[in-house]
């Protein structure tokens, strides 16, 4: 890597992997169909205490695929999904993608208001919707004008599993186009409402075979899906390990003790969770008195792992490969990872920060606001290039353009740099940038300070107006159970370890902090309060960046 060249790829053989071969991009189906040829009586899908073969997985999502077209689902429609965890879920998006139609999975934590959105932005004809959230569908009934048709799946009248029994299984696809898209997951919507990325046989098949070689699935390994479907991190995952035969454990509550629990009686060899789940994992008084012998990897990734969060893991599991991933909806999930070497690498500590390297088939650069490549060690925003890229975001093509960019790059709106070794630093969001009397300060090098001091439980650093600045550093904290700290006190360890235009101008401690439904902080509800009614020359600063 040049000076001037902070840009960094890895090529993949996809030929034996994911729903790309010698033929070029398959359908998604044949993730299913070739394990049915080979190992039909094997298990295919274990969720709770039923278990699905390969053979019986397959009938499955042809009946449900019988059903859509029955339903008038084809080409170009979008059915809702609104449940936690189930095999429905899986089958649903597969059968999608025989009829031409998408899945849109529902984050079942949104408020009702935010459900509604997401239906009628996808303009979804058919809701399938867990018997826990039944309730929630039926008080915005009148609020759903494309909705012709309610199935509730689960629960003592279980009419979705009626749904696939009055239908035949075999089911002719529609004409197969690798662009098309099956599933539609919604980004978090930090910055305002969520936008529907449309993931196609292309860019999911492409990220099943960079995440099968940047994760080591092999046709005997027993992966967790743990993280919800609505999210990448659950459907991409799943389809990965699918994609060259693996069994798949799904888990519905995320029940700490449960889980280990599961872990260890179902032989689990690959899982991913938050960093925030490992804490609640480390946090069971017999975590260390369980057998971990069969687990090969342990995956991490959606938000930053404190370090002594990391460090905490590799002593429990010390026989555990961990992998530190960055990925993102628009990605189809996963594309730059920090291996298990890294996390063991004593020379090389500072990497344990690090959003790792490329996967294969990834390209990475970091550029200017002009778009121009920036040296290694230069702050700038992650463009990628691959062919994991969506589609587009659903019905909006002006996002879309500005997302998806020049000689096919993705914008991924987090700044950050690339090290002379092509390891990515993750600073922060773009948008999320604090401008200091002309310095430029990323609130989670911040962040990462101010949680190392143990009075600290969790932490937001934002920019608030300041009329000498333009803006000034602010700190808000929730303090550990039982803890005391002075604003003094923090600065001052801020002080002894950060440039002096980083060090907070203010602490304010709150009992907690806003979070969206997966989890990350809304620092914009966090700044209202301190921007409503401020003066021009403060709006003017900050939309500069």
């Amino acid at each position: 890597m040049t000076a001037q060249d902070s840009e960094i790829s890895n090529g993949v053989d996809t030929a034996l992997l994911g729903g790309i071969g010698d033929g070029g991009v398959q359908p998604i189906i044949e993730t299913v169909d070739r394990w049915v040829a080979r190992k039909p009586d094997d298990v295919a899908v274990i969720y709770g205490e039923r278990q699905f073969t390969w053979r019986e997985f397959r009938e499955r999502i042809g009946r449900n695929a019988t059903a859509q077209a029955a339903a008038g689902i084809g080409p170009n429609d979008r059915i809702a999904f609104l449940d936690k965890n189930s095999i429905a879920c899986l089958e649903t998006t597969m059968a999608a993608s025989l009829t031409g139609a998408a899945n849109a999975v529902i984050n079942f934590r949104l408020s009702p208001a935010e459900v509604a959105y997401i239906i009628n932005d996808a303009k979804a004809s058919i809701v399938i919707v867990g018997a826990e959230f039944v309730d929630v569908i039926a008080a915005l009934r009148d609020e759903l004008p494309t909705v012709t048709r309610v199935i509730v799946s689960g629960g003592p009248d279980d009419e979705y599993e009626r749904w696939l029994a009055d239908a035949a299984a075999p089911f002719e696809a529609v004409p197969f186009d690798p662009e098309t898209a099956f599933l539609q997951l919604y980004t978090s919507g930090t910055t305002g409402h969520p936008k529907g990325a449309m993931l196609t046989h292309h860019s999911l098949g492409a990220h099943s075979a960079a995440a099968v070689a940047g994760f080591h699935f092999t046709g005997d390994s027993v992966n967790m899906v743990a993280m919800p479907l609505f999210h990448v991190g659950g459907s991409s995952w799943a389809l990965a390990a699918m994609s060259v035969g693996a069994q798949t454990v799904i888990v519905r509550e995320t029940i700490p003790a449960a889980i280990l629990d599961e872990i260890v009686a179902r032989a689990v060899t690959h899982a991913f969770f938050v960093p925030a789940v490992y804490g609640f994992l480390l946090a069971d008084p017999q975590v260390a008195e369980r057998d971990y012998s069969t687990v090969r990897c342990f995956g991490y990734g959606g938000s930053p792992m404190p370090l002594p969060t990391i460090r905490a893991c590799l002593k429990t599991w010390p026989g555990v490969d961990f992998y530190q991933v960055y990925g993102m909806t628009e990605m189809s999930g996963v594309f730059c990872v920090l291996d298990p070497a890294d996390h063991r690498d004593v020379e090389h500590p500072e990497r344990l920060v690090s959003a790792g390297r490329p996967l294969p088939g990834v390209t990475v650069k970091v550029v200017d606001p002009e778009g121009k490549t920036v040296a290694p060690g230069e702050v700038g925003e992650f463009w990628t290039q691959s062919e994991q890229h969506m589609l587009g975001y659903w019905d909006k093509p002006q996002e879309t353009a500005e997302t998806l960019v020049g000689d096919d790059w993705l914008r991924t709106g987090d700044a950050g740099h690339m090290d002379a070794d092509g390891y990515l630093f993750i600073s922060d969001r773009v948008k999320d940038m604090i401008i200091t009397g002309g310095e430029n300060v990323y609130p989670v090098e911040v962040e990462r300070v101010v949680i190392e001091h143990d009075a600290v439980a969790d932490v937001a650093v934002i920019g608030v107006p300041d009329t000498k600045w333009g803006e000034s550093v602010k700190a808000v904290i929730v303090l550990s159970p039982g803890a005391e700290v002075t604003e003094d006190e923090l600065v001052a360890h801020c002080r002894a370890r950060l440039a002096g235009y980083k060090v907070p101008k203010s602490v304010d401690i709150v009992p907690d902090l806003p979070r969206n439904s997966t989890g990350k902080i809304l620092k914009r509800e966090i700044r209202k309060e301190f921007w409503e009614g401020a003066d021009a020359a403060h709006v003017t600063i900050m939309s500069s960046s």
